[in-house]
């Protein structure tokens, strides 16, 4: 099962839920998709046993070859192109590497290079059954949804794969949740959170994903949040209630389950009613 876990807005405690539930239905894999600012290795504090460059094909131009006919700028759906009496430009932030000005420059004048664009890293957290897997985009990279999907690559499909997403509603969220089994989306009790937490709603039912809610600093003078949940039907997984005790161990690194070892039962119980509503949603011959 793949279960994404994202927010409306950062701040939410998104990252805290997805490695508190990754350690309580052991065996799991984290996969942290926040690759712009990954921080679950934070609290997990992995063992990496390795890493690797994910690199992407940029195109480069022999000038001794090329006429500036301007056939590979206007073959360039991205506008990464521009073709002047001597020169050509490339830019990079706009070029998707989709290699179509290499292969029909009528010159052979534009090839392929390779490009170092953020690196993955793997591991596993001593004492407990759970895998690790980070990817981190380059400062000044414009493709952390393109690193994204090289991050799920690693998912291990016979396994409880918990993939944290980056924050808000953006191209790269959209990245790391379509195709999950189920998306639980955390947020909490105050106006901002209620808003952005719609937002949300909206991505991943236009993306046909199951999911369903937890509210973290729970406060139940916020009716709002209570109110359109059950307006729409959205089920609440959980609710956590502020705990100074928590926080306080949060700021240092440490996983609430670790210091509260019963809320380990409380998120084992958020994976049962995720299975069960997958299990509801299957078809009899699925179930089979």
């Amino acid at each position: 099962m793949i279960i994404s876990i994202a927010s409306g807005k950062g701040g939410t405690g998104k990252t805290t839920i997805s490695v508190n539930l990754a350690l309580s239905v052991q065996p799991s894999v984290y996969i942290d998709c926040d690759v712009e600012e990954p921080n679950g290795h934070i609290l997990l504090k992995p063992e990496i046993t390795s890493q690797k460059e994910i690199t992407k094909k940029m195109p480069a131009v022999d000038l001794n070859k090329c006429t500036f006919c301007g056939k590979c700028s206007e073959l360039c759906e991205f506008n990464a192109i521009v073709v002047m009496k001597s020169d050509v430009m490339f830019f990079e932030d706009l070029c998707h590497s989709c290699g179509v000005c290499s292969n029909f420059c009528p010159e052979r004048a534009i090839y392929e290079t390779e490009r170092s664009f953020g690196e993955i890293r793997k591991g596993h957290i001593k004492s407990e059954s759970v895998s690790f897997i980070d990817g981190t985009v380059k400062v000044g990279e414009m493709h952390g949804a393109q690193l994204i999907k090289h991050v799920r690559k690693e998912i291990k499909p016979d396994s409880i794969n918990i993939i944290d997403a980056p924050p808000g509603t953006s191209c790269s969220m959209v990245a790391a949740v379509n195709g999950t089994d189920f998306c639980i989306l955390v947020t909490e009790s105050t106006p901002f959170g209620l808003n952005d937490l719609k937002l949300a709603v909206q991505v991943v039912r236009s993306l046909g994903i199951p999911f369903g809610i937890i509210i973290n600093k729970y406060d139940e003078n916020f009716t709002e949040l209570d109110s359109y949940c059950s307006s729409g039907n959205i089920p609440v997984l959980l609710k956590i209630p502020f705990d100074r005790k928590i926080a306080e161990h949060y700021s240092r690194g440490i996983p609430p389950v670790q210091v509260r070892p019963e809320l380990k039962e409380d998120f084992r119980q958020v994976y049962k009613t995720v299975n069960s509503i997958m299990q509801a949603r299957c078809t009899p011959d699925e179930k089979r």
